[in-house]
């Protein structure tokens, strides 16, 4: 686990468009929190550059105690969660979760115990040898965090993961991901523009409007 910490953060576009505006947050250490805004307001290209997806123009980006601009993501013991999922369509559920230990050079056996492992913690150990088109919304959801755990990372960020889904799998989606964040009581930062899935999910939300935290 992991205090994550941003100071002063702020990008900007074609020099002069700031679509994140000195922003100061500070996570707890396994504290889940929601950063709550409309689209556009800048939450997402925040969390992209607290995994290094985007370098920030100015300010600190700090996972425990030492500041992670100039690394890359994968230095930075953090996994993502995307709103698409992003599995790859020809491979078994196995195989999607195995993708970074492979990625990694873990050694067979040990890819092995951890797909189980984080399979078993997500309830799809009966799905291994499905594909993903064979799977529901919630299903796949479920097998991209699986594949961001078995990395076991010390942050967790997730971007409208539940988007894809209607409201009746929306809302079992939701108390499935607080259970497995309290599980596995990893820091996670999840972004939504949704203000019922905020309230009823983080220990903590931030609001941002325009490229700013406000409340």
């Amino acid at each position: 686990m992991a205090i994550v910490e941003t100071r002063k953060l702020t990008k900007e576009f074609d020099g002069d468009v700031k679509v994140v505006k000195d922003i100061d947050i500070k996570t707890s250490d396994g504290e889940f929190l929601v950063l709550l805004g409309p689209s556009g307001c800048g939450k997402t290209t925040l969390l992209r550059m607290i995994g290094g997806l985007e370098q920030p123009t100015s300010g600190q980006i700090l996972i425990g105690d030492r500041v992670v601009n100039h690394l890359p993501p994968r230095a930075r013991q953090i996994a993502m969660v995307f709103q698409s999922y992003a599995l790859y369509p020809h491979m078994s559920v196995r195989n999607n979760i195995a993708f970074p230990l492979k990625a990694a050079k873990v050694d067979k056996a040990e890819q092995q115990r951890k797909i189980a492992w984080a399979a078993g913690i997500l309830g799809i150990d009966t799905l291994l040898d499905r594909k993903p088109r064979q799977l529901s919304g919630g299903q796949r959801q479920r097998v991209a965090l699986a594949r961001a755990l078995v990395l076991e990372p010390n942050v967790f960020l997730l971007d409208e993961p539940l988007s894809n889904l209607d409201a009746q799998r929306r809302a079992s989606a939701r108390d499935e991901l607080q259970l497995f964040q309290r599980e596995i009581g990893t820091t996670t930062i999840y972004v939504t523009h949704d203000q019922v899935e905020a309230m009823g999910m983080g220990h903590r939300i931030a609001v941002i409007d325009s490229g700013r935290i406000r409340q």
